[in-house]
């Protein structure tokens, strides 16, 4: 068993590599075609010796699973797919062990239809203290069968459904998911309650889903585009709950990391100050194109965002809701965007799979904490699931042209040569895994120092000996046209060339890791990343 590191600083999160365990996805310890806690519990030492700092667990509470556990039914019990609380709290502790911290999601702006507060309030009926929990409305028009306004949805579809006795209810994203009416002082203290619950059971953080949708109009007025403040986007009010929150997790030692998606730097930063959140997803970079100018600008505008509140900045290439890293990097839109995903969009594998090398030691060398995907140290490509298995809510309501999410939530392959490459021994898994897969496993790149494994396993190395990697100044440094160089020390230098064709590299001592074969010439190749000893 892999022995613990210690972090470099007590504020761990300015600058972890924090793994993202989509737990129905990693690994299967009993054998019914779903992941669980104990196929987890079982490759934490896999974990520990890649050298990632946490793990964040996508939701593994009880769900009905409408929308991967994004639809939560109890916040304080784990989904029997999973496993058991029990089983959670064990795998805290062993987690621990290794040096590895845990992160939890809380899912606050909507629960599931099947929690117990939501059938409350179907049966008690309209103008009941249980419908208030909620965002219960009658309808428009002359007999109520109109919406009570015009919102759109986060997915496609409508964002009110109309319950039996003729009023409708809420849900920015399905309907089976109806959002929390975070006004009512039950929802602000159950939630805080939450949060002690998981607190106390040892986990060091949580990442909060959807973070800016919470608070909305009180008067729920229509939605007009151009016309601020959204009526339930980044409202004012939203800042009192995470102040709060704070002081529960200060009294723990706990950390945030939150999903906020907003194209305003200043309005992005006021969620980062020092008594609220500690840290946001870098969505920008996310979906930043594999391009020069756009990723230094990308990487200059988090910095400056970060900057006045004196937090650090998030990297991340992939997660659970976009595209694979390898397989967008090689298409002739290298960016993402939900509105643009479509069934058959060609892509050059060896030409993603160079690029994702690249952007794995750009990502590990830019100051922050860095979030890896599960998978994506494998290099794994978005896996075609076929029509008939696909589960994705995102695709359904499309009316089936957005192929959905499940192509980047497929089963890891750990063996090559096993059933179901490792994952699990037993029952097909709950998603097809391609013909292919078993190139891409665990067993043969542990083997290949020169695999996507590899190349993780040596970086992060690096990044964790490296003083100037992680948390901490860069500046650029003069480059040609198409490369991106810059230092994070006087003598530890980044330099990703981009520009198509080979460059020289700048004066060096020495080669720390390159993401591709060097030639002999000292030039760096197209689509290649170096680090150098200067």
């Amino acid at each position: 068993m892999a022995a613990p590191h210690p972090p470099r600083t007590d504020d761990w999160w300015r600058d972890a590599v924090i793994y993202q365990v989509y737990p129905r996805s990693f690994a299967d310890g009993d054998g019914d075609g779903t992941g669980d806690l104990a196929g987890v519990r079982a490759r934490l030492p896999y974990l520990a010796e890649l050298g990632v700092d946490a793990v964040w667990f996508t939701p593994w509470y009880a769900s009905p699973m409408v929308d991967g556990g994004y639809d939560v039914a109890d916040y304080r019990a784990i989904d029997p797919a999973f496993g058991t609380l029990d089983e959670a709290e064990k795998l805290i502790a062993e987690a621990a062990e290794l040096g590895l911290r845990v992160i939890v999601d809380i899912v606050p702006n909507h629960v599931s239809d099947q929690h117990a507060w939501f059938r409350e309030a179907l049966a008690a009926g309209p103008g009941s203290p249980e419908r208030e929990r909620f965002h219960f409305r009658p309808g428009r028009g002359e007999n109520g069968e109109l919406p009570p306004n015009d919102w759109p949805s986060q997915f496609s579809g409508n964002t009110w459904t109309r319950v039996p006795d003729g009023e409708w209810y809420l849900h920015l994203f399905t309907p089976e998911q109806p959002d929390l009416n975070w006004a009512h002082p039950e929802v602000r203290r159950e939630h805080e309650d939450i949060l002690r619950f998981w607190f106390a059971r040892g986990v060091a953080g949580v990442r909060i889903d959807s973070a800016a949708l919470l608070t909305k109009d009180p008067g729920l007025r229509d939605f007009t585009e151009g016309v601020d403040p959204h009526p339930y986007i980044d409202l004012d009010e939203i800042h009192d709950v995470y102040r709060s929150w704070r002081a529960v997790a200060d009294e723990y030692g706990g950390v945030f990391v939150g999903e906020v998606w907003l194209p305003d730097a200043e309005r992005f930063a006021r969620y980062l100050r020092p008594d609220e959140l500690h840290t946001a997803f870098n969505f920008n970079f996310l979906s930043c194109p594999w391009d020069p100018d756009r990723l230094r600008r990308t990487i200059d505008d988090t910095l400056a965002e970060h900057a006045p509140v004196h937090a650090p900045a998030t990297w991340v290439l992939c997660n659970h809701d976009v595209t694979r890293t390898v397989t967008r990097y090689g298409r002739e839109d290298t960016g993402f965007d939900f509105a643009k995903k479509r069934f058959g969009t060609p892509t050059d594998p060896d030409l993603g799979t160079r690029r994702a090398r690249a952007a794995a030691l750009l990502t590990l060398a830019l100051p922050g904490s860095v979030y890896l995907y599960q998978g994506e140290e494998l290099g794994l490509p978005e896996a075609d699931v076929p029509l008939d298995r696909i589960q994705d809510p995102m695709h359904f309501r499309s009316g089936g042209t957005d192929p959905g999410r499940d192509g980047c939530r497929v089963p890891l392959p750990w063996e090559a040569d096993a059933p179901s490459y490792g994952f699990g021994a037993g029952t097909d898994p709950w998603l097809p895994q391609p013909a292919d897969w078993g190139r891409h496993a665990v067993d043969r790149q542990a083997a290949d120092p020169g695999s996507m494994l590899g190349l993780y396993r040596t970086a992060l190395e690096l990044r964790r000996a490296e003083a100037a990697l992680g948390d901490g100044p860069m500046r650029w440094l003069p480059s040609s046209e198409g490369v991106l160089a810059f230092a994070r020390a006087e003598d530890l230098q980044c330099v990703v060339n981009l520009s198509g064709a080979p460059v020289d590299l700048p004066p060096h001592t020495g080669v720390l890791l390159a993401s591709g074969p060097l030639p002999a010439d000292g030039s760096l190749p197209a689509d290649t990343a170096v680090w150098l000893r200067t």
